[in-house]
């Protein structure tokens, strides 16, 4: 997208001459529409909006947002998508705008203080929790699409709700072919992909008309199976639970499983969601729902989502604690199984 701006920025220099004299509203509107709007992508259109009013008019075109979306994420060119997006209070510049930038909170979920559990239990009864999810996600390889899918899950069924949340963007049996020749790299595959594997996964409350990616764009871990020899890719981003304290995370993990046949091209053969609290307890998905529809609410800021670097961190400490724990209880219930066996030799000694 460099050559975008450096097309637009010269257009403008040209706008206003050596001279200076010229301005951005002596260019015909049909000129800035066509020939230079078009040529931006979301975070460079967002910024032209800003210089001036005639440009923020022109911006605010459906058309143009729309296009960007398409372009920036291909699952949101299907039909029902794009009647959907354009469903959006502001239209596609609302849905590019919950789905681009990174997940803040409001004042309210980032209180420092926890609430108490009738608030948390009051707020899930008030909340709408969404009756469907709309997953869109677009895989990359070196900037070329290699997965493009959507996917709609019902949220409203006892065995959702009831049981651990996970979105399959395959079925087991169905695998996608990649035109990346396997291995590749020169054999070092992992490295390869870390380097240039990039995933969007963008979560679509459908009846709210609210959007957010999960996704970390890159992945966090890239791992290969020591027998079969499939890769498996790791995405994942922190959001702020419910469970207990306002303090709780849970961590959104996209799991993405790639393998080859001998002589053929990489296959990816699984794409999936789950929810992960610190425990390394899955979520089932009523809870998963509350933490999705908090994190929806969230504003849009500067400050950036939880590093996933200080989770594994606490989730690392709280599995210490617990293996402590669970050691100190085990020496406690030694201690007295030795002492009642100890009082037991001595009452049938002295019986």
């Amino acid at each position: 997208m460099s050559t975008d701006r450096t097309f637009s920025s010269s257009a403008f220099s040209s706008a206003a001459g050596d001279s200076g004299t010229t301005s951005i509203s002596d260019i015909h509107p049909d000129i800035l529409r066509t020939h230079i709007l078009t040529r931006l992508d979301g975070p460079a259109l967002a910024a032209a909006a800003c210089t001036s009013s005639q440009l923020h008019r022109l911006t605010a075109e459906p058309s143009l947002w729309g296009d960007i979306c398409h372009s920036t994420w291909p699952s949101t060119a299907t039909q029902r998508l794009d009647a959907l997006i354009s469903e959006f209070p502001d239209g596609p510049r609302s849905f590019f705008s919950d789905s681009f930038p990174c997940i803040s909170y409001n004042s309210e979920t980032s209180t420092s203080s926890p609430p108490s559990p009738a608030t948390y239990s009051h707020r899930r009864r008030r909340r709408h929790l969404p009756p469907e999810l709309i997953s869109a996600v677009d895989i990359y390889y070196r900037g070329e699409m290699i997965f493009s899918k959507v996917v709609e899950t019902e949220t409203v069924s006892g065995w959702f709700r009831c049981s651990p949340f996970r979105i399959d963007m395959l079925d087991p049996k169905d695998v996608v072919p990649t035109p990346i020749k396997f291995p590749i790299g020169g054999g070092n595959t992992c490295r390869e992909l870390a380097e240039n594997l990039s995933l969007s996964w963008i979560m679509i409350d459908a009846a709210g008309r609210r959007a957010m990616n999960l996704s970390s764009y890159q992945p966090v871990s890239v791992q290969r199976h020591w027998l079969s020899g499939e890769v498996h890719v790791q995405f994942a981003t922190v959001l702020g639970g419910e469970r207990g304290t306002a303090a709780e995370c849970v961590k959104c993990g996209i799991a993405v499983t790639c393998g080859g046949w001998e002589g053929g091209n990489l296959q990816v053969r699984e794409v999936n969601l789950q929810v992960e609290d610190m425990d390394g307890t899955f979520l089932d998905g009523k809870d998963s729902l509350v933490i999705l529809e908090r994190a929806m609410e969230g504003t849009k800021g500067k400050r950036e989502r939880k590093k996933l670097e200080e989770f594994m961190e606490k989730k690392k400490e709280r599995k210490e604690m617990k293996v402590r724990r669970e050691g100190t209880l085990d020496m406690m219930c030694l201690a007295f199984g030795f002492f009642g066996f100890a009082t037991l030799c001595v009452c049938f000694f002295f019986r």
